[in-house]
């Protein structure tokens, strides 16, 4: 039995309910998780403008918008909206965002199928441990973005797993996804190309696609993810790290949550400020001469202080350092249209540098450390050193920091009761009910409420 043999049967064998408690409860908050993302994402008018101009009736939903749509164009959207704000959780270790490329098609497959529960939860368990495990034997190239990459690949095993595929069928989803994954660039987030966030929304559409693929008939190469990451978008890739321990260690368990709106590599750089801010030392804007941040390679790329729009914005350690200093926080209210227009707050980030320390490179993807260095006008330093982030499994939030966060995020389109009444009803999808038929369209139902600006319109 090869690697591919051994994670097929892996993710065709998936039952939610024989894992462990704590793996259950972890990827109820990867689902609430992550819906709060695509929720707030659906109110952004790019994504809003998307399913206007995409979107056709059917029986899968536009989370957020409350429209219907087909199954295939949903996976699309919703995966587009749940990348928008840069809140979607991920995995240091796979170094992307595994539940945001396979949640989205999983849950318009299930819809259209009027399926259980179960199937539903062990269909986004399947596809995170693929995509997430393929991800971490791996090392893309330097100048590609990971979105859009293995991604396509958990979601078509996510599918495959929903539609029941055994073992023999799950490795042909997997060999024909990688075949179906785009070439993605690293300067779109760099330079605030939107089309990046339409990189998890094709990897949803494909994976299901994929899918359906194989049901027809169709199948891929012998060992699609060594061609696709072994030769073509990666540096390396090691068949062996992608089973080993397989069903021991889950990579749900190693992902991390955001409370910081913005790319993940500047999170050591703000959580350093916040220690400051803790302390009651962090300057006042008006009261800073310079900014140093030195962190790793991925986090020193990220060095524009003058970005052109809210992606680049959240990609830029400069404007995040300026907005948290300037808004005294850095939540969605420091990334937008109005934060990257303020005269202040880019005037802040000019004084930003940003620096590489190989020995802080040489920690990843363990930790992600930052040092940041202020110095006053009238040369008086403070600096604050982190080495894990905040929302890892090393220093993971509360259950109440993320139920703050998911509050927050939904109130951009639903009232409080609604988010409540969500949040709750997600946290115990397929548990302590007989009937998961039932505890599924109750919860679908929830999800399918219009938001009240799209109403009004």
């Amino acid at each position: 039995m090869d690697y591919l043999d051994e994670l097929g049967a892996f993710a065709a064998d998936l039952q939610y309910k024989d894992l462990p408690s704590s793996v259950r409860q972890q990827l109820g908050w990867v689902l609430a998780d992550t819906l709060a993302a695509i929720v707030a994402g659906s109110a952004e008018p790019e994504v809003r403008a998307m399913a206007e101009r995409v979107a056709h009736p059917g029986n899968a939903t536009l989370i957020g918008l409350g429209l219907g749509a087909s199954p295939m164009e949903a996976a699309l959207i919703n995966g587009t909206g749940g990348t928008f704000l840069e809140m979607d959780e991920g995995n240091r270790f796979s170094r992307g965002h595994p539940a945001i490329h396979v949640l989205p098609a999983v849950l318009a497959l299930c819809e259209a199928r009027d399926v259980e529960a179960d199937q539903l939860l062990a269909g986004l368990m399947a596809g995170y441990e693929v995509g997430s495990r393929l991800g971490a034997a791996a090392q893309l190239r330097s100048v590609m973005h990971p979105h859009g990459t293995w991604g396509t690949l958990g979601a078509a095993a996510g599918c495959a797993r929903v539609l029941g595929m055994d073992a023999r069928m799950m490795r042909e989803a997997i060999n024909t996804a990688a075949s179906m994954s785009i070439a993605t660039s690293k300067k779109t987030m760099l330079q605030g190309g939107l089309v990046r966030n339409v990189y998890a929304g094709l990897s949803n559409s494909n994976g299901m696609l994929a899918s359906q693929l194989v049901q027809s008939g169709f199948g891929g190469e012998a060992d699609g993810p060594g061609s696709l990451l072994g030769e073509i978008v990666s540096e390396r890739f090691d068949r062996q790290a992608v089973v080993r321990e397989l069903g021991q260690e889950w990579h749900v368990m190693q992902n991390y949550f955001k409370l910081h709106s913005c790319c993940r590599f500047n999170h050591g750089t703000l959580d350093a400020l916040d220690m400051l801010a803790a302390q009651g030392v962090l300057p006042a804007a008006q009261e800073i001469a310079t900014i140093q941040a030195t962190t790793y390679n991925l986090a020193a790329e990220l060095n524009d202080p003058a970005p052109r729009n809210t992606l680049a914005a959240k990609f830029s350690v400069p404007f995040a350092v300026a907005t948290r200093i300037i808004h005294g926080g850095s939540g969605l209210a420091s990334f937008t249209w109005e934060a990257v227009r303020r005269a202040d707050v880019l005037a802040l980030a000019a004084k930003v540098s940003v620096a590489e320390d190989p020995a802080m490179t040489s920690q990843l993807p363990h930790k992600r450390p930052a040092l940041v260095r202020i110095t006053d006008r009238q040369g008086r330093e403070v600096q604050a050193e982190v080495g894990v982030n905040r929302g890892d499994d090393t220093s993971p939030y509360t259950h109440e920091e993320l139920t703050g966060k998911f509050h927050e995020l939904c109130g951009r389109v639903w009232p409080r009761a609604h988010a409540d009444a969500l949040l709750n009803a997600t946290l115990t999808l397929g548990e302590g009910r007989q009937d998961g038929r039932a505890s599924l369209q109750d919860w679908l139902a929830l999800l399918r409420r219009p938001a009240a600006h799209v109403l009004a319109e």
